[in-house]
């Protein structure tokens, strides 16, 4: 018998890929037609109410017309003086802090201290060549409007301090 060169099978890897894709797109497919059936059937959750707990409130209405949209929390930049300049000359844009504010009071008065902004994110230190005459720095912060509110009315009231998160 002549000798001949190894038998090769040329494509099955190409066929095995183009198997492969078609079993995720039909997956996909499935996973579609699951997901919009659910919408369309309008399933609930184990604790909403619903016609299966008569005694709940608006019993067999859906369950969209209970909840109130949420309506999405608006960041602003807000300047806030913290009180140590050295403590600002460490922060970067970037960076979390909680902003803590004690009362101003009398000399030798202990105040207490409350956490204003928690988890603020630092968008500028701006960098200033003259001296400030109370010895505080300036940080630009991105917080929810309310919580800026509540920084702009505890900065006319107290001393700022920033702790890292």
């Amino acid at each position: 018998m002549p000798p001949f060169a190894p038998l090769r099978v040329r494509g099955g890897a190409h066929r095995l890929r183009r198997a492969m894709r078609r079993r995720r797109r039909a997956l996909a497919a499935g996973l579609a037609m699951t997901a919009a059936a659910l919408a369309a059937s309008g399933a609930r959750g184990a604790d909403a109410p619903g016609p299966d707990k008569p005694d709940s409130p608006g019993a067999g209405a859906p369950a969209a017309a209970h909840r109130e949209p949420r309506p999405a929390a608006e960041m602003v930049s807000a300047p806030v003086r913290i009180a140590d300049a050295a403590t600002v000359r460490l922060l970067r844009p970037g960076d979390r802090v909680d902003v803590i504010a004690a009362a101003n009071s009398p000399a030798g008065e202990a105040s207490e201290a409350r956490v204003v902004a928690s988890g603020a994110r630092v968008t500028d230190v701006p960098r200033t060549s003259e001296a400030v005459g109370d010895g505080g720095a300036l940080v630009v912060l991105t917080v929810p409007r309310a919580t800026a509110a509540a920084l702009a009315g505890a900065s006319a009231t107290s001393r700022l301090a920033v702790t890292v998160c």
